[in-house]
């Protein structure tokens, strides 16, 4: 098990099953490529290693992002927000960072867009 930071673990709020959301964009594009989840041994490992590290909710155990597909995040910032309840994580995205085979899991369903 990795540690996290004690002043980084203090800061964060999390959900009642002790999970933070983590929005994950692009680096270099802003692309908003995925949402994720992490708990403190999540982040840790992400803060430590480079590669973005999740906690699945459906499978109950840790993933690193492309350790079975390829498809792997390398991590170059991780922010906290100003309530401490969501994370920012700008990663360097190897081929589609969506499980469905897409570059990102955004680009399915437009609700609402400006027309102009």
């Amino acid at each position: 098990m990795t540690a996290l930071d004690p002043a980084i673990a203090d800061r964060l709020k999390r959900s009642a099953d002790g999970l933070v959301p983590a929005v994950v964009q692009q680096h270099d594009t802003g692309e908003v490529l995925m949402l994720g989840w992490m708990d403190d041994e999540a982040l840790a490992r992400t803060l430590t290693t480079g590669r973005a590290t999740y906690w699945s909710r459906s499978r109950q155990e840790y993933w690193v992002k492309g350790e079975t597909s390829g498809h792997r995040q390398w991590v170059k910032e991780v922010r906290l927000d100003c309530d401490g309840d969501t994370l920012l994580v700008k990663v360097d995205q190897e081929g589609p960072a969506c499980h469905t085979g897409t570059r990102t899991c955004f680009d399915a369903d437009v609700l609402m867009a400006a027309h102009g």
